[in-house]
């Protein structure tokens, strides 16, 4: 895990700018224990992509897909060609 630590002042209301270490988040849930302060960014992801993590077996499929992938267990399906309809432009 790679530890950064910055120094942010809060403005005259109370706010923080963390600048490029809030790039690419959408958010962030906010967890206080006494005098700590903890922010846990959150990736928002699509709504039509919301079902994946929703279907936890679709899920799983999918991981293990990407991980036999990246091993380099694959294995062709064949052509597809038979199912082109040539009528369409």
């Amino acid at each position: 895990m790679n530890i950064q630590t910055k120094t942010v002042r809060p403005d005259a209301k109370g706010r923080i700018t963390l600048g490029i270490l809030a790039k690419g988040v959408s958010s962030f849930v906010v967890e206080q224990k006494d005098d700590t302060i903890v922010l846990i960014p959150y990736f928002e992801v699509p709504a039509k992509e919301k079902w994946l993590f929703e279907n936890k077996e679709a899920l799983n499929k999918l991981k293990q897909g990407l991980k036999d992938s990246s091993n380099g267990k694959l294995r062709s399906l064949g052509s597809f060609k038979k199912h082109i309809n040539e009528e369409i432009e």
